[in-house]
């Protein structure tokens, strides 16, 4: 029978967990109620005037043609962010195991992109795709590629994508590396020795251990794509073309600070924050089912 642990200060373990609890509270909790009563206000653009609607906010937000539209946007936006960033990632992850001479400069090279501010990372990309000037872009269309990101929602799309899951590639390679750092390799030898292929040792015994890394990458990439990608999505697109890349993160800043449009604005945001803690709890609730742990 284990022994009971018993702390014998009775007020320290509360100054330790007081800071974090403090830091929640004024960083995430203290904004979250504010947003949550500044929704059900309508105000004028300078802040002078309120009135009290309770949910007309949330009604007029939900019947707006053009908020329908940035959920589409930001469900293929997130899909197929995280989709590309951790396939990629998990490629490049194996293949720096199989890397014999200089392997750590090899992961040290891979995790450079991580480094880079989201606004920069989305300049990058559009100095690289302009249709004008893009060296890549310049490529495309000697290919018969007709490339426009600026007229194109499809290819707005595609290069805000793009540069969302580089971006991200190197904190899922840093995950998945470890994953099969962690992959006993007396498993993947006896396998071999069954006459097991190296793409079959891969998806019956090396893939189902990286369950675990996969779960933890999903929810982590999902967060990623509704709320860091504001930056690349602003310096590449601004929304456009046509709203077409206009995702929801996106439009609460663009209702909020450039049209001042307060109460919408902080609707938006409380929809979003209970659209991504759903996910978050459907993700743990249903996929970690499939999870194996061990």
């Amino acid at each position: 029978m284990t022994p009971r642990v018993v702390f014998p200060n009775k007020v320290l373990p509360y100054l330790l967990v007081a800071p974090q609890l403090a830091i929640t509270l004024v960083f995430f909790y203290w904004p979250a109620g504010q947003a949550l009563y500044q929704s059900m206000l309508k105000e004028d653009p300078f802040g002078l005037k309120s009135k009290f609607v309770w949910f007309a906010n949330f009604e007029k937000v939900l019947a707006d043609p053009a908020y329908v539209n940035s959920i589409k946007v930001t469900a293929v936006f997130s899909l197929a962010t995280a989709l590309v960033a951790m396939s990629v990632a998990l490629l490049l992850a194996v293949m720096a195991e199989r890397v014999v001479r200089g392997k750590g400069l090899y992961r040290t090279l891979m995790i450079w992109p991580y480094a880079v501010a989201p606004a920069i990372a989305g300049m990058l990309f559009l100095f690289l795709f302009n249709p004008s000037i893009g060296t890549l872009a310049v490529l495309l269309r000697k290919a018969g590629i007709a490339w426009d990101p600026l007229l194109d929602g499809t290819d707005a799309m595609m290069l805000v994508v793009t540069a969302a899951a580089w971006k991200q590639i190197s904190y899922n390679f840093l995950f998945f590396v470890a994953g099969l750092q962690a992959i006993p390799k007396s498993l993947i030898e006896a396998a071999a020795i069954d006459g097991a292929g190296e793409t079959k040792r891969f998806w019956t015994i090396v893939f189902p251990l990286l369950a675990p890394t996969t779960f933890f990458l999903l929810v982590i990439n999902t967060t990623y794509a509704f709320f860091d990608t504001f930056g690349i999505i602003h310096a590449v697109t601004g929304g456009g073309p046509g709203k077409a890349t206009e995702t929801l993160v996106y439009k609460v800043y663009n209702d909020g600070f450039v049209n001042l449009i307060l109460g919408d604005s902080a609707a938006q945001s409380v929809i979003l924050m209970v659209i991504v803690i759903a996910l978050t709890a459907i993700q743990f609730r249903y996929v970690e089912r499939k999870v194996h742990y061990g």
